[in-house]
């Protein structure tokens, strides 16, 4: 900026940066987040052709990242073009259209989000796991998918279904009763045996997701050859839109320890509104209203 447009925007960059009456003191006297604040007003005061956005804003507090990504987003509708340079997968899966994975300068993945998402995921656990095979497929849909594993037990087939229902659905309602149910094959001798759920919508941000580590239902020493079938009930509080439904099977309360078999956005499915007044957003809370005259 020159000295006359700093001038102007001054106002408008104090006001969005919210220190106080800080603004006028040293920044050597201000904490991280003061500075995070600071710099970001500072460097988003005018929208930008292009704004590269590094791992700052993981510092301070969530009030002020939830009013920078606002920010990010009014430019990026507004035509801008956004770099991030994080390693917070879920505002790359957010905020991004492309995504290029880099490892040690060299570009290991350039494609869409969840495709490189998933595969950095897999690249995390592969590297804390030394036996690890990662596979990215093509659904016969045409959707994307990523398996990575030490395949001592794998997820043969996975759907969802309604309740007492045969046939796989690609479809479900806001507030009906939904199955995913998944037969898992064996393959060594285990000591314990874990299963995770995880729902995404279709920017993947994570709607739900839990393991049975975690509900206290860890299945002890499952034998090679023996097969097993997971149904996953819940009601399907979502609203309208795409979601995906990713699955694993590991040791420990993470796949990060010792992964068996996890395959992400196996099963993709709709859900349509038919039911229910309109409402926003990928959760419905069955919220009520309530009204009354004070005067």
């Amino acid at each position: 900026f020159s000295q006359q447009e700093l001038t102007a925007l001054m106002a408008s960059i104090e006001e969005f940066a919210e220190i106080g009456e800080f603004f006028d003191e040293p920044t050597r006297i201000y904490s991280s987040g003061m500075q995070a604040r600071l710099a970001f007003a500072l460097a988003t005061a005018k929208r930008p052709d292009i704004l590269i956005v590094d791992e700052v804003l993981s510092v301070g507090d969530s009030y002020f990242q939830h009013k920078s990504f606002d920010r990010i987003r009014q430019f990026k509708a507004e035509g801008a073009s956004i770099i991030l340079v994080t390693h917070a997968m879920g505002d790359v899966r957010a905020l991004s259209d492309r995504v290029i994975l880099l490892d040690k300068g060299a570009i290991l993945k350039d494609g869409q989000p969840d495709e490189v998402v998933d595969y950095y995921n897999a690249m995390i656990a592969e590297r804390e796991n030394a036996k690890l095979s990662i596979e990215q497929k093509r659904s016969k849909e045409g959707w994307s998918y990523t398996e990575f594993g030490n395949d001592l037990a794998k997820v043969e087939k996975i759907d969802l279904y309604h309740p007492n229902g045969e046939t796989p659905i690609k479809v479900a309602r806001t507030g009906e009763e939904l199955e995913i149910r998944a037969r898992i094959a064996i393959k060594r001798d285990l000591d314990r045996l874990v299963i995770g759920h995880r729902i995404a919508d279709r920017t993947g941000q994570v709607i739900w997701g839990s393991n049975t580590w975690h509900t206290k239902q860890i299945i002890e020493n499952p034998r090679s050859g023996q097969v097993l079938l997971s149904t996953l009930r819940f009601n399907c509080a979502l609203g309208p839109g795409s979601y995906a439904v990713s699955f694993g099977l590991h040791r420990d309360d993470t796949h990060l320890t010792e992964v068996y078999h996890k395959v992400d956005n196996k099963v993709v499915f709709d859900v349509v509104n038919t039911d229910y007044p309109f409402f926003m957003g990928t959760t419905y809370l069955n919220a009520t209203f309530e009204l009354g005259l004070v005067s």
